[in-house]
């Protein structure tokens, strides 16, 4: 005979919009949420409680992230939040194995292949709009035969992912979906976060990114970091002040060297672009910017330019360029560009800065010119705009 033991049990506090959102009867339900809302909390006590109340005997239940390692986050919040008590964590494999036998398992979607075969019984999957849409695919067969209730979650991330076409089909109120938003407002609202904390990041971020980030809303840009209206707005004639700054940009194989000066008030008042030998481009750099304060790309073959450069004058700073850097360096821009702090004329700046797009990934945004076409002006004017904002020392830019 089994003896079933009771459990006392007392959920943990949660705010009204999201406990509506997760705890709901819906078997799939869909938030598209605010950073640092509580949804990602939210999910991991209704998983939890999948797992606890409903779950047996090697009964399987899912958190799925874009990657392994947000994965391992995610386990290790979950067994802090746990506390001590009478399961068995097993950090190889990202398992809680609780005392009735359910495992809540902690996986990557990297590897979307991998999440077949199994029989899951609840699933959460975590910041959906980073995740591959084969995620979606597998964990949609893997709970047909269990008919497992699924919570998908997320920022969001533009309009050309399957977790906004999901959300999209929540919204329209077919039968068994929910749809829920919760926005920075609602997180404030409920003192999970600071007013103040949230319009600071207004402020530090572009547009386009905080309200894909506290609002939940989607660009209407396409990829456009900087916004195509932001742009027209800072359009003016070339200053015909002197400049106090410069970035350069240095020629990669097919694309060009590429000089923008600014004036004091932020205007672009000189624009210097050409392809030629690097004997000649040297000279040419060293001729244009004279003792004004420049900062350049010193990326790749740009460090042997950037020594020959020191030598001929102190003025000269390197900046190298990775995934980090870059991005940090187009969303100082695009606050710029969406502030009116910067004016440029029309013509090929203006045209690359139209053209030019951003995509989130698994590790952050990826910044660059659409295939075929170049972004020389656009890193030479962030250069300016990155160096006019500090002070010049010497060194490199990382």
């Amino acid at each position: 005979m089994t003896t079933k033991t009771k459990i006392l049990y007392t959920r943990p506090w949660l705010y009204k919009k999201q406990e509506e959102a997760i705890f709901c009867d819906e078997r799939y339900s869909v938030v598209e949420a605010s950073t640092k809302s509580g949804k990602t909390v939210g999910c991991m006590v209704w998983l939890a409680e999948q797992a606890a109340i409903h779950g047996g005997l090697n009964m399987n239940y899912w958190w799925i992230a874009p990657i392994y390692g947000q994965a391992e986050i995610a386990y290790r919040r979950l067994k802090a939040g746990l506390g001590e008590g009478n399961y068995i964590a097993n950090g190889s494999n990202l398992t809680i194995t609780l005392a009735n036998g359910s495992i809540i398992w902690f996986k990557g979607g990297d590897k979307p292949d991998s999440l077949y075969g199994e029989d899951v019984h609840a699933v959460v999957v975590d910041e959906a709009s980073r995740c591959k849409e084969e995620v979606w695919h597998a964990v949609r067969s893997t709970v047909t035969a269990t008919r497992a209730p699924v919570r998908i979650i997320g920022n969001v991330k533009g309009r050309k992912n399957w977790a906004y076409q999901l959300a999209r089909k929540a919204e329209s109120g077919v039968v068994g979906w929910r749809y829920s938003k919760i926005t920075a407002a609602d997180a404030v609202e409920a003192n999970v976060l600071q007013a103040d904390e949230v319009a600071e990041a207004q402020r530090d971020l572009p547009e386009q990114v905080f309200k894909e980030l506290y609002l939940a809303e989607p660009s209407d840009d396409q990829g456009n970091p900087f916004g195509v209206d932001a742009i027209y707005k800072c359009i003016a004639p070339m200053s015909n002040k002197e400049p106090v700054c410069w970035g350069w940009d240095l020629a990669k194989s097919v694309d060009w060297t590429w000089g923008i000066g600014l004036d004091e008030d932020g205007a672009v008042c000189r624009s210097e672009r050409w392809q030629s030998p690097w004997e000649e481009t040297l000279k040419r750099i060293v001729n244009i910017t004279g003792d004004i304060p420049a900062l350049v790309d010193s990326t790749g073959v740009g460090d042997a330019i950037l020594e020959f450069l020191a030598k001929a004058g102190s003025n000269f700073e390197g900046f190298k360029f990775t995934s980090t850097s870059k991005q940090q360096l187009m969303e100082r821009l695009a606050v710029a560009i969406q502030q009116q702090q910067i004016t440029f004329p029309e013509g090929q700046l203006f045209n690359e800065l139209l053209s030019f797009e951003y995509v989130y990934t698994r590790t952050g945004a990826q910044y660059s010119a659409p295939s075929g076409l170049h972004d020389d002006g656009v890193c030479s004017l962030a250069l300016a705009v990155y160096h006019q904002d500090n002070k010049p020392g010497i060194g490199v830019w990382l």
